[in-house]
């Protein structure tokens, strides 16, 4: 008798425990209705979104704090590669001394880069900056947290590109970024699946994006120099293995004009070879012996292009990768420097090889249209250019979307300066500033907003940059304390409605007395 009361007392302290958790649940659920009916007033009538920075932070003391981050970090980096280059040239004049000579190598004679590296840090600080400052008074002014506030933030904030005082550096930066927001957007289209653009899905579509840019690109050099800017422009002579007068002679030839005899010829008395060929003013095609007199092997001059290339442009590399590595990964490099270093050296061995190779195809191509053709033609160059590409193949995969992305922009800049010479596009005054703009918006909008469609180097980079919440997404520090509650009363729920779930799901295995051993 005693067993069976006890028995029969379990379901109705059962069923008054449910009875409780039910009305507790209850109460939590109206609880939490009224909060958040609460939270949907205030953003209507009171209260402002919460911004990024922390309630002891002013608005503008976050912003500024971001601007000089900013502007030290990327100052920095512009400096540290100046200087890298400058051992560099030390080193290369058996002047080893110097080296720890700071007066050589760090004083202003030599090392012309305090006027750049001042307009890079403005370039980054001032939009990091004014960025912050734009998204906090957008907060405050709309009321609201929308993707439109990332938008108008961003374009208005691209304006500290005016500190760049070269319109080509603006216009190609713009272009580099309506590239990498068309990566974006055509990424977001995909995902959702709205857009899909054929021949995407190919294993080396990359390297065919590589070689179209860079097709455009030597074509241009060749044919229409003045569409490149001039840096570029000297980048490209310095690396290649002919000279300019050659260069100009080919254009002139496809062209059907007359060639510069005198120049020419210049060029040859300094080689010694002035003797041993003959110039004419409208020649079909310029032979292998003037592109290269130096020997008579064209095998041995491309080889010896490649080589010639690797030892000019590896100083280079090794400074674009390891001044980065440290400047932007400080805590890495203190971690494990040798780690770093030997990074920083495989990566630049590699980029520089590639590059290498590029050099050589493109003089081999050349000569080997000379074997076969006695009439020379501008389109030989743009098929050079992109099966010297194919060297992009000796890049890590990661690396190709890169590469073709920043020679993309180039070749849009040529295309664009020829579409604009022949009239076919409007010149219109700072065009450049108004696209970069408008694609910095576009940019800020997919980082913060869509971040998975943003290539993950370009994420990183201005991630770190923006030095900010957004390059640590959490949950802001000045909630409420209502909205930390139902923070915390959503995570007590969830165990409780799994745990009444299993209990409605088997109730007789745990009250039905039948089941009970011994009953």
């Amino acid at each position: 008798m005693p067993s069976l009361s006890k028995s029969t007392s379990s379901p109705r302290l059962h069923r008054d425990s449910s009875d409780a958790e039910r009305r507790l649940r209850e109460a939590e659920e109206r609880l939490r209705e009224a909060i958040e009916d609460l939270h949907r007033r205030n953003a209507a009538h009171g209260p402002y979104p919460p911004c990024d920075h922390g309630p002891d932070e002013s608005c503008a003391a976050h912003a500024i704090g971001n601007l000089c981050q900013s502007f030290l970090l990327s100052y920095g980096v512009r400096v540290g590669i100046g200087i890298l280059l400058r051992a560099f040239k030390l080193a290369k004049g058996k002047s080893y001394s110097s080296l720890l000579d700071l007066k050589q190598l760090v004083s202003e004679k030599d090392l012309i880069v305090r006027e750049e590296a001042c307009r890079v840090g403005l370039l980054f600080g001032g939009f990091t900056g004014s960025y912050h400052a734009l998204r906090c008074f957008l907060r405050k002014f709309r009321r609201k947290e929308t993707p439109i506030n990332a938008f108008l933030a961003g374009s208005v904030a691209g304006l500290s590109v005016l500190a760049l005082d070269d319109s080509n550096r603006r216009r190609t930066l713009a272009l580099y970024l309506l590239a990498r927001v068309a990566q974006s957007a055509y990424n977001s289209a995909k995902s959702k699946n709205k857009f899909h653009l054929w021949g995407s899905h190919w294993r080396h579509g990359d390297a065919l994006l590589f070689a179209l840019a860079c097709a455009q690109v030597m074509y241009s050099f060749i044919m229409r120099p003045e569409s490149l800017p001039k840096a570029y422009q000297d980048f490209i002579q310095k690396t290649g293995p002919v000279a300019a007068p050659i260069y100009k002679a080919v254009k002139e030839t496809c062209r059907g004009g007359p060639v510069d005899i005198a120049s020419l010829s210049a060029f040859l008395s300094r080689s010694g070879k002035l003797d041993s060929v003959k110039l004419e003013e409208f020649p079909s095609i310029i032979p292998c012996s003037i592109v290269h007199p130096g020997t008579n092997s064209c095998l041995a001059q491309n080889a010896k292009a490649a080589s010639a290339t690797f030892r000019k442009t590896f100083p280079l590399y090794f400074s674009l990768t390891f001044v980065p590595y440290v400047v932007l990964h400080l805590q890495k490099f203190m971690d494990a420097p040798a780690r770093t270093c030997w990074l920083a050296l495989r990566d630049a061995v590699r980029s520089t090889t590639f590059l290498s190779a590029f050099v050589g195809i493109f003089q081999g191509v050349i000569c080997i249209h000379r074997k076969v053709s006695t009439r020379d033609h501008k389109l030989v160059y743009w098929i050079a250019g992109g099966m010297s590409a194919l060297s992009v193949l000796l890049e890590k995969k990661s690396r190709r979307a890169e590469l073709a992305l920043y020679v993309l922009p180039r070749a849009g800049d040529s295309l664009w300066y020829i579409l604009v010479n022949h009239h076919l596009l409007p010149n219109i005054k700072n065009a450049e500033v108004a696209l970069f703009c408008a694609c910095m918006g576009g940019v800020m909008y997919f980082l913060e907003h869509e971040p998975d469609t943003m290539a993950p180097f370009l994420r990183g980079l201005i991630r770190r940059f923006l030095a900010s919440r957004i390059s640590n997404p959490g949950r802001p520090s000045n909630r409420s304390a209502s909205y930390t509650y139902l923070q915390t009363l959503d995570a007590i729920k969830m165990p409780k409605l799994q745990e009444s779930r299993e209990v409605e799901a088997s109730p007789s295995q745990e009250y039905n007395l039948e089941s009970i051993p011994g009953l």
